[in-house]
């Protein structure tokens, strides 16, 4: 592939081209902006001034929309006060307070800069509360951190020694059996199991009705008073397993107070970041104050564990964004907006995939609050190609589409009309692809998974 001016540079600069790998060229089709100079609302502009309607919201970091007003206006009163001050800070305070009163499952909270560190700290606390080395990690859930606890149980192996490696076991999501089995394999050893609470699809319910169901709707109907989180909650009590529940991307998206809450679910230890600060750099880790303690300076005589240490980590701008966002969520009810745009969203694109007979080959499906798509090949395989090209010509119609899907408040009626009479020209030429072979359609190289050993 012959790398564009941008991209070139990019390269030239930054290992992988960007800041986290879902962002590199390598994630989108050649068609793609290199790079983008601003964000507005549920719109992007490139370098050339070229408006493009946004179903990436940074990475799903953004839940409202891009540039809001009462956000950015949080933030700046911080900026104004200094921004980063030599004891703690007033607005530090108040929004560890806030994070605390909001979610049931927190006592203590600590915050940081991203996900990876929220989640590594949060295995940290765990060893260093129950004295045990073995981390049971969902295989079904895609990135935990960028920490080699995690990453030496990918693919991606190198530079991960094989002793830390050996330490991370693996589960399967909504299979208890496959979480009980490596428990008995692993007797009295594991620290604690980590997962998020869901990301394509719902936890299992015992319900014979509604096993293996995602009813898909903008106001869910499955009965979760029994399901596989609690389950799995039950297992850690049992067996003195830390229960940590990854919600970086559930958090702000499929509940107010979290998707712990609305599968009523009481984790260890939670983390969260993403939406949180509508884009602001933000991420966190809450939990029982028995666990979190631990990592305090307070208690005389007991053994210290150094838990995160972030110059940067309680930034003035970043914790008054989450303030104001956390108030805007709660005025404006942006999780229901976002249930709803999602919902309305899926049908559309599944009522065009069904007229135009390419149901067995494009659709989208998943939760409403979080949807994504599927394309696949003559053979009704999933196909990387096919979707790059789906993703290409999207673009050609002004819409930026990635991989993941991701709905804000700012999606409206208008946008998904304009989704509408893309698909109406995009739908098409994937059926001509099909028949005629896709070399003739997709432009340059096929997007590449993200976790892949070589380049």
């Amino acid at each position: 592939m012959k790398l564009k001016k941008y991209t070139k540079l990019l390269n030239k600069y930054i290992p992988g081209g960007a800041h986290t790998y879902s962002r590199g060229y390598d994630q989108f089709s050649e068609n793609a902006p290199e790079v983008l100079l601003k964000g507005d609302k549920q719109f992007v502009y490139d370098v050339y001034g070229n408006k493009f309607l946004d179903f990436g919201m940074g990475l799903r970091s953004i839940g409202i929309g891009y540039n809001e007003k009462k956000i950015n206006d949080g933030a700046f009163r911080q900026i104004k006060f200094g921004n980063n001050l030599t004891r703690p800070s007033l607005v530090e305070l108040e929004a560890a307070k806030k994070f605390v009163n909001h979610f049931d499952s927190v006592d203590m909270v600590k915050f940081t800069k991203n996900g990876s560190t929220a989640v590594t700290a949060a295995v940290k606390l765990s060893r260093g509360f129950n004295q045990k080395k073995i981390v049971a990690r969902c295989v079904d859930h895609p990135f935990f951190s960028y920490d080699d606890w995690f990453i030496g149980s990918t693919i991606i192996k190198r530079g991960v020694p094989k002793e830390i490696s050996d330490l991370t076991v693996m589960f399967k999501y909504n299979d208890i059996e496959s979480l009980k089995k490596i428990i008995l394999q692993n007797k009295n050893n594991i620290s604690c199991v980590v997962l998020e609470p869901s990301t394509i699809c719902c936890p299992l319910t015992n319900n014979l009705s509604l096993k293996n169901k995602c009813c898909g709707l903008a106001d869910c109907t499955n009965n979760f008073k029994s399901n596989f989180l609690l389950d799995v909650q039950n297992i850690c009590k049992e067996n003195k397993i830390i229960f940590i529940l990854d919600e970086m991307i559930t958090g702000f998206r499929w509940n107010l107070y979290g998707a712990q809450n609305m599968y009523g679910v009481d984790p260890d230890i939670s983390t969260f970041g993403k939406a949180m600060a509508n884009g602001f750099p933000l991420a966190a880790i809450g939990g029982k104050e028995e666990i979190m303690s631990i990592g305090g300076i307070n208690k005389k005589n007991s053994e210290r564990l150094f838990l995160l240490s972030t110059t940067h980590g309680a930034e003035m701008s970043s914790l008054g964004a989450f303030i104001e966002n956390l108030n805007f969520y709660k005025k404006k009810d942006v999780i229901k907006n976002i249930w709803k745009t999602g919902y309305e969203l899926k049908k559309i694109f599944n009522d065009l995939s069904k007229e135009y007979d390419l149901s067995d080959y494009v659709k989208m499906a998943g939760i409403a609050c979080s949807p994504f798509y599927i394309c696949k090949d003559q053979n009704k395989k999933i196909s990387n190609s096919f979707k790059t090209l789906f993703m290409q010509e999207m673009i050609k119609n002004k819409i930026l589409w990635p991989s993941f899907v991701s709905v804000c408040y700012r999606h409206n009626q208008s946008d998904l009309q304009k989704v509408k009479s893309a698909l109406k020209k995009v739908l098409p030429i994937y059926k001509a692809a099909l028949k005629k072979g896709i070399k003739k359609y997709l432009k340059g190289n096929s997007i590449q998974p993200v976790f892949r050993r070589y380049n």
